[in-house]
Order: C-alpha cells, then sequence, then structure tokens
C-alpha cells in the first residue's frame, strides 16, 4: 500500500493525542477521568476508557468546566483571545462554545482545502467573496427579528442576505433584493443552508438570475439532500459540495470532487461507535486544535459510517441519530437511507418523511416548479416502501410551506413518539 500524505497525517494522530493529553488533565472536566482511566498513553485502549461526553457534560458549571485555574471567561474577552459562539440548538438548547481568535476561520480553510477544485480558488482569490444564506437562528451572527442593514451583515469577505426564518415565506420583494445584494458583492461562492439555497435558487431560476462570479456552492449548516443538490447545481451550474462539522467541534468533514467525505485530520479524531451491522454508529469526537474549549469522545449526535480505503479514510454521514426511523422488522434507517430513494427523482424541492408510532409514514414535500408526476411519486414511495419493509401504502402530500424546528433547521426525517424523552 503505499504511504500517502492523508494515510500518513491519519495515522500521526495517535501521536498528536499523546502530545494533547498533558494539556487536558489541566482541564477540570477530563481531570478525573483521565486519572481513572489510567491514561498515561494516548492509544485506543485509554481512549475507550474514557466515557463518552454529550452537551449536558458541556453546559455543567461552564465556563469553570473548561478553564484551568487562573483563568477566566472575561480575563479572555477583555484580552480579545478568545471569540465566544452558540450553537445552534438542533438537539437540545443552545450552548455557548469558547475558541481562540482566529481558529474558526483556521479550521475551515483547512477543511476547504481538502478539496483541490476549492482550493484552486481560494488560491485564484485571495480575497475570497462569500454569500452566505442560511437561517438567523443558525449563522450566530445575525438576529432573526431585528432588521439589519447590509453593513451590519458584512464581516469581512463574507455577506449575510436573508432574515428569514422560514425560507418558503420570503416574498418576492425580498428575494429580488437579496439577488440584488449577491449581484453587486459578486461572490465566488454561496455558503447555504440547503433548504435556504433552494428556495432561493427557484426564484433566481423563474426570473432569469445569474450570478457569472459563482465558481461553487458550499452546502452546510444540516443535512443537505438529493433533491436539494439537483435544483442547486440545475440553477447555478456550478459545482455543489458538502461541509460538515458543528460549531462546537469544527469543520470535520469535506466533500471532494470525487463526492467522497474526506475527514480534516488536524481539526478532529473521529470515532464510530455502537456500529449496526451496516457500519453505521455513531460519530464521536475529539477536537484537536481548540486549546480553549477541547471536547474528548465528544457525542456530536450524528449517525456515520467509515470506509477504509487503500488512500485513506472516508465517511458518509446518515443523519442525526434522533431523526432515525424504525422499519418493520425493527431494523434503524437512517436520514441517508431515505435519501438515497430520491436518487432520479424530480418534482420535490424540500421533503418531510414522517412517521407515526404504529409505524405509518406519510411523504410531505414542497414541489419544484414543475411538480412530480404520479409515477414519480410512485416511484419514491415505492423505494421507501421496500426500505422501511412497510406495504400498506405510504401516504404523499404537497403542501407550499414546511416550517423548520426551533434551531432554524430542517428535518428530512422525523419520528413522532408521545414520550420524546424516549425518542433516540
Amino acid at each position: 500500500m503505499l504511504a500517502t500524505p492523508e494515510l500518513i497525517r491519519g495515522t500521526s494522530q495517535l501521536a498528536q493525542l499523546e502530545e494533547l493529553l498533558p494539556r487536558w488533565r489541566a482541564v477540570p472536566l477530563y481531570r478525573d477521568s483521565l486519572v481513572y482511566a489510567h491514561c498515561r498513553h494516548a492509544d485506543f485502549d485509554c481512549f475507550q476508557r474514557l466515557p463518552l461526553m454529550a452537551k449536558p457534560e458541556m453546559r455543567q458549571n461552564f465556563p469553570k468546566n473548561f478553564l484551568p485555574a487562573g483563568q477566566s471567561l472575561e480575563m479572555l474577552l477583555e484580552k480579545d483571545l478568545i471569540e465566544l459562539e452558540y450553537t445552534s440548538g438542533t438537539s437540545s438548547e443552545r450552548l455557548p462554545v469558547i475558541f481562540g481568535r482566529g481558529w474558526w476561520n483556521v479550521q475551515e480553510e483547512r477543511a476547504l482545502r481538502l478539496n483541490s477544485f476549492v482550493a484552486k480558488v481560494l488560491d485564484q482569490f485571495p480575497n475570497v467573496r462569500r454569500a452566505t444564506i442560511t437561517s438567523p437562528t443558525c449563522n450566530g451572527l445575525t438576529c432573526p427579528t431585528v432588521w439589519m442593514s447590509r453593513e451590519q451583515r458584512t464581516f469581512g469577505n463574507a455577506l449575510f442576505v436573508n432574515l428569514a426564518r422560514i425560507p418558503f415565506l420570503i416574498s418576492e420583494a425580498e428575494l429580488l433584493h437579496m439577488a440584488a445584494e449577491i449581484s453587486e458583492w459578486s461572490p465566488q461562492f454561496l455558503d447555504v443552508d440547503p433548504v435556504h439555497g433552494v428556495r432561493f435558487a427557484l426564484y433566481c431560476e423563474q426570473h432569469g438570475i445569474k450570478f457569472p462570479s459563482l465558481k461553487f456552492i458550499l452546502c452546510s449548516y444540516e443535512f443537505v439532500s438529493i433533491v436539494h443538490r439537483r435544483i442547486l447545481e440545475r440553477v447555478f451550474g456550478v459545482p455543489v459540495f458538502n461541509l460538515y462539522g458543528s460549531t462546537e467541534t469544527g469543520h470535520l468533514l469535506m466533500e471532494n470532487e470525487a463526492g467522497e467525505m474526506k475527514p480534516s485530520c488536524d481539526t478532529a479524531f473521529l470515532e464510530i461507535v455502537d456500529a449496526d451491522l451496516h457500519g453505521v454508529g455513531e460519530l464521536v469526537v475529539t477536537t484537536l486544535s481548540n486549546d480553549y474549549m477541547p471536547l474528548l469522545r465528544y457525542r456530536i449526535g450524528d449517525l456515520a459510517e467509515r470506509h477504509v480505503l487503500p488512500y485513506g479514510n472516508r465517511y458518509t454521514v446518515h443523519g442525526r441519530a434522533r431523526d432515525t426511523l424504525s422499519a418493520r422488522d425493527g431494523q434503524r434507517v437512517t436520514t441517508w437511507q431515505v435519501d438515497q430513494c430520491f436518487v432520479g427523482a424530480s418534482g420535490i424541492a424540500h421533503y418531510e418523511l414522517r412517521q407515526n408510532e404504529n409505524g405509518d409514514c406519510i411523504l410531505r414535500f414542497v414541489p419544484d416548479r414543475v411538480p412530480p408526476t404520479e409515477e414519480e411519486l410512485r416511484r419514491v414511495t415505492s423505494q421507501l416502501e421496500a426500505l422501511l419493509k412497510f406495504s400498506a401504502g405510504i401516504k404523499t402530500e404537497a403542501i407550499p410551506v414546511l416550517v423548520p424546528a426551533a434551531s432554524g433547521k430542517f428535518r428530512l426525517t422525523c419520528r413522532i413518539v408521545s414520550n420524546p424523552a424516549a425518542q433516540p
């Protein structure tokens, strides 16, 4: 096997973990668990002995649980050493996150450069411009209830162009204004929540609006569906790439030109735990570059699958664990597996597959400019029924609006339970 730079970088992660252990022992949150696990050296056995953590552990006694003796949040902010951001609240209430000044941009560019096409654009445009289209509750910078000027929505080379939580309710006048701002800004790429991006794309298609400066589109913030990608590529005529991560971990995976999700090895050490027979398990993250708020074996809340290839590891992100459905035989069905049923489908701009406690499902969807035919819908629902081992028939409903969760993010799949605490 050829020792590629990527393989070398991946295998060197344990050495980096060992270098970080003394620093982690100074973090109050990990001091006892590292001693209890007898972690003198960072090997796999050591990490498997460490308990998994999630947002409750991060929230408890914050920020004293992360800051060593002699440091305070107020002091670090006063010295302009850190930035304080908040998670969107997809899986639980919003959570404060600390990272060093400039850390976000550094780790993001590192992830983007895993894609050689994107890397060439970044080299060609050192001051590359982006226009961001997402829910205000997701971007951490603008408020969903207060009008803000363009100057207030411009941060360096990034312009945030919408202030609406539900994209389907944006008026024609607002969409025209967004298009005018983007045209004047002349960005090299769009950074979009896929649902918000699709609503804007359909408006641009309807009115023949083009942006000659665009080189690619970056989808992040939430799961990007096959139906979203199809519309974005059709309307804007540039490559669409998926960037995966979270506010608390940074960007973990970047889609390359071959459609593979590559890990950012300098940002995090990734594990798959409790994998099923198909190799799909919970993604657990140990961050490597955020000195102020390191996360050890953090349960990010998503399911993923690792593919070990001769030239390095690749991943498939299956969506949030809480959004899984249940097949008739009790097998777990992920958002990604549902989304594969829409390969080749046309006429659907966005969808939500809801499953009741008795297993019955309804597919609610927002139509594309040309809605799906009855034959097209039947083909999609037949595949869904086969996946869920469901023979009674899946109902479909075309609607003009689908509403996001409180976090501002949409759920492509969701299971309705009488006891939400029992939901994964």
